[in-house]
């Protein structure tokens, strides 16, 4: 195996997807995983340092400012984590020829067209997170020349961090009834399966541009909730079953505004990736099962 194939710096490393691929990292490569403490990315003195030091040849950016609600009244902040960290990054791994694989999301877009979005379809994202978010891709992809690849993706959780399947958890075991929206349409995404389709990607340098991968499948938030409680019913991951209403977006006001359809087309990025995914129902009730016997 190449050197460009063994030695691998994770930003993003105490994040859910960042925790993922550590724990899916081939047993044969050197990684090395930064969280905020070792590489704050809006530093781009620090960013320098780390990547001339470590000198890996490949970068996952899994760093992130993801809170899509906060990043309304903190926009300079989403601005400097998800863009201006972005560019850092791609800047100092220009400077020691290392590849980058940049991490975005399904909220470059708006959600207005009734097909699923591909690779190439005209971003506009709805609010300050999705805006950010393509402001990083741009740099990326001006920076690095088109080289590196751009990975984007939707829905994402995992046993860590905060995400909605822990909040939904969290939520059904302390009230007697929810509301959940039931007029946004995505893919939930587990982030095993994405961190893995992330380790091919690093394993095949020639892949570059934006490629999408998710799970497969389709789901609303209501529908996805729905799941979770029976799924973790059957694993016994909840003692007792709870109302689940459907609600429409304007029934939930929330700062930033989301697109109501986020589905995106996979098949160039699972022809690339080994895909396709498995559904997504299907990740869900393994990693719950995960979670009950951990």
């Amino acid at each position: 195996m190449s050197r460009s194939a063994k030695r691998v710096l994770i930003t993003g490393a105490s994040g859910q997807l960042g925790r993922e691929l550590q724990a899916r990292a081939p047993a044969d490569w050197e990684v090395f995983a930064c969280g905020s403490d070792e590489c704050d990315i809006t530093d781009a003195a620090v960013v320098n340092r780390v990547l001339s030091q470590k000198r890996p040849d490949t970068i996952i950016h899994a760093a992130a400012y993801t809170n899509v609600d906060a990043a309304e009244a903190e926009t300079a902040r989403a601005e400097a984590v998800n863009c201006g960290g972005a560019a850092n990054v791609a800047s100092a791994a220009r400077a020691i020829e290392a590849r980058m694989i940049y991490i975005s999301t399904d909220f470059v877009f708006d959600g207005q067209q009734c097909h699923p979005y591909q690779p190439d379809d005209e971003p506009r994202p709805l609010n300050a997170y999705g805006r950010s978010k393509l402001a990083g891709e741009h740099e990326v992809t001006r920076i690095s020349a088109g080289d590196a690849l751009i990975v984007r993706t939707a829905w994402v959780y995992s046993r860590h961090g905060d995400n909605f399947v822990r909040r939904m958890l969290r939520l059904m075991a302390e009230r007697e009834s929810l509301a959940v929206v039931s007029d946004q349409i995505g893919t939930p995404t587990w982030g095993r399966t994405l961190a893995e389709a992330l380790w091919i990607a690093a394993v095949r340098p020639s892949l570059r541009g934006i490629l999408h991968w998710t799970d497969a499948g389709v789901a609303s938030w209501y529908d996805f909730a729905v799941a979770i409680q029976e799924e973790a019913l059957r694993v016994r991951a909840l003692e007792r079953a709870v109302p689940i209403r459907p609600i429409r977006s304007e029934e939930l006001p929330r700062p930033a505004r989301r697109p109501s359809y986020s589905i995106l087309d996979k098949s160039a990025g699972w022809a690339a990736l080994n895909g396709p995914a498995q559904h997504w129902r299907a990740n869900l009730r393994s990693m719950l099962q995960e979670m009950a016997h951990a």
